[in-house]
């Protein structure tokens, strides 16, 4: 293949990843800003607030624990029968599990039925996300040229923001169209069932993606492994842990910076829910920008330096950013948000290509998907401990920040320790 060919593939394989991850995220999202808005209201009975927030909080939990499962199923898969079928299956089955919660019957409607099938439709997004991401980067990386991985990684990425901006910017139009009771009592759903069309597009994008270079080079040499997760976890067990250490801020610091600092800003601060959504949109297009942005740097000065780098900033940002919100000054609270999605967003915009290095091919989907899904065991559980503390605290807010700092230390940890442990790779700097 000449480097022209190589250069459009890669392409190729970016947009196809960028497009399907940015729809995948738009319906994930989703659940996470209506758990903090309305599903406390619809789907859990009870009339202090704490306890419904935090059943909410839990039923989006549920969709992180079941990640994990997805990801050793899907990049089993990925792994055996290639990459371009795992990410037409994931998109729809997210897709699908989405349009069917803008649909669902309420607790005042079917009672107890209510919160158990959105659980079990929870529990289909985050086996479906969970073989999403890791299928998405690696097809993205093994498409590039080795000195450009930074670079094209970024854009599976760039889908976690645009999905962001996507499904808080639907709830935000919804908020400004309809009067919060009619938001509330069914205006909530329409962002849910527009997740049908949006898997159209998605799904005819991904029918056009061709497999990638170096699995058919596999298929060619018959390198397959029969079981690629057990080979994962008998050669590169060290590999696994830094790879969760390097993915855990951009992943479940997102979560923080984000669904937590929404859900705070408004039943606690008591500021409008469309400022929150307004903040969370803007530090997602400010995200986009950094992001490719911070991709480049990683070609420059290596992807886990870069990491690292990130992770000592979110640390400095951490406080600072909750200090802004707790002005309730519209503007100062837009800045603190933004500043923390930013923050967390620079060791992120580089982990795609930190954790591919870290795999060999026949297990690298299986490698890269479970350390992205161990992350998001812990993500899932962010904002609820985090309004668990709050409430254990009388509503101080200082325990958020610890928790970023904490996170943030973790990645800047295994980012120093990548390096040691990844494949040499001619052409990519670590």
């Amino acid at each position: 293949m000449t480097p022209e060919q190589q250069e459009r593939t890669a392409r190729r394989a970016a947009t196809a990843a960028l497009v399907g991850t940015a729809m995948e995220w738009y319906d994930f999202f989703l659940f996470s800003t209506a758990a903090a808005i309305v599903f406390n209201i619809h789907f859990f009975a009870s009339d202090d607030k704490v306890t419904a927030l935090l059943a909410s909080f839990g039923t989006m939990a549920v969709g992180f624990i079941a990640r994990p499962i997805g990801g050793i199923i899907f990049g089993h898969l990925a792994d055996k029968a290639g990459r371009k079928l795992v990410l037409i299956v994931t998109v729809t089955g997210i897709g699908l599990a989405t349009g069917l919660i803008g649909v669902l019957p309420t607790f005042a409607t079917i009672g107890v039925w209510a919160p158990t099938l959105l659980i079990v439709l929870r529990i289909v997004q985050g086996l479906a996300v969970g073989g999403e991401w890791g299928s998405a980067v690696t097809a993205a990386v093994e498409s590039a040229p080795p000195e450009k991985r930074a670079r094209y990684a970024v854009m599976p990425q760039v889908g976690s923001p645009i999905g962001t901006i996507l499904s808080s910017g639907a709830f935000f139009v919804i908020g400004v169209l309809l009067p919060p009771e009619s938001f509330e009592a069914w205006g909530w759903r329409i962002p849910f069932i527009a997740a049908i069309p949006l898997l159209l597009v998605a799904l005819f994008i991904r029918q056009h993606l061709d497999e990638t270079p170096e699995f058919q080079k596999l298929i060619a040499e018959g390198e397959k492994e029969s079981v690629p997760f057990f080979k994962l976890l008998k050669e590169a067990p060290l590999g696994i842990i830094v790879g969760f250490m390097t993915t855990l801020l951009g992943v479940a610091g997102f979560f923080v910076v984000t669904t937590f600092a929404v859900s705070y800003g408004k039943n606690f601060l008591g500021l409008p829910a469309n400022l929150m959504l307004a903040a969370t949109m803007i530090g997602a297009v400010l995200q986009i920008i950094v992001m490719i942005f911070y991709g480049r740097v990683g070609e420059k000065i290596g992807s886990a330096r870069a990491s690292m780098i990130g992770g000592l900033l979110t640390m400095a940002f951490a406080f600072p950013m909750f200090w802004l919100i707790e002005t309730k000054i519209s503007v100062l609270v837009i800045c603190g948000v933004a500043a923390g999605i930013t923050s967390v967003s620079l060791s992120y915009a580089v982990n795609g290509s930190v954790i591919t290095a870290l795999f060999k091919p026949e297990y690298r989907t299986s490698g890269v998907s479970l350390c992205s899904n161990l992350a998001a065991i812990v993500a899932g559980f962010m904002p609820m401990l985090a309004t668990l503390f709050l409430g254990m605290v009388d509503g101080a807010w200082w325990p958020a920040p610890l928790m970023l700092m904490t996170l943030a230390a973790i990645t800047a940890l295994g980012s120093v320790l990548a390096p040691k442990v990844s494949l040499q790779i001619e052409g990519y700097r670590h």
